[in-house]
């Protein structure tokens, strides 16, 4: 059964990397400063249905694979980080739990707030040579746009969606 058990998580989670790429390369509005897009959801059902580690390391392997395939710049092992940290951050809140938006603040927060606003503008700083301040308010507009979108996205996903599906509702098959 274990066997059964680590062949379903390892093809849940290739493709749920796969869908973070396209979401992520194809579905976004990028700009160099600023990308808006839906590559988180991919990263929050991984963190939800096989908790931190298996989701920090989907987002790492998704990033990099996604940067050496589709690049959009100058690779900064920063970025790969966040990633990581993200995946970490929705498997520590959301692994094991009921999905509700209030479940979804707190984790949300760290990374809408904490790492996307904050330590991607650190990284885009550094990687641009542009000063933290001047980058701030377009990283602002991403913040107040991303945030509802991940308090209703998120829930509405897993409870309608994802949660339905057979081989998701029948956990003793993985």
């Amino acid at each position: 059964m274990a066997n059964k058990s680590n062949t379903t998580r390892l093809v849940i989670m290739a493709f749920l990397i796969a869908l973070e790429i396209i979401l992520t390369r194809f579905c976004s509005i990028n700009t160099p400063i600023l990308r808006i897009g839906f590559g988180f959801l991919p990263v929050a059902m991984a963190g939800i249905m096989f908790g931190p580690w298996w989701a920090a390391v989907g987002y790492t392997i998704g990033d990099l694979l996604g940067m050496m395939i589709f690049p959009t710049g100058a690779y900064f092992p920063g970025f790969t980080l966040t990633a990581f940290i993200t995946g970490f951050v929705f498997g520590f809140f959301l692994h094991g739990k009921d999905i509700t938006w209030k479940r979804v603040l707190p984790a949300s927060l760290i990374i809408v707030l904490g790492l996307n606003l904050v330590l991607d503008t650190v990284w885009l700083s550094i990687l641009m040579g542009d000063g933290f301040i001047a980058l701030l308010p377009t990283r602002i507009l991403k913040c107040v746009v991303m945030l509802p979108i991940h308090l209703l996205l998120i829930p509405l996903v897993w409870n309608r969606i994802i949660s339905k599906l057979p081989y998701i509702k029948d956990r003793t098959a993985w």
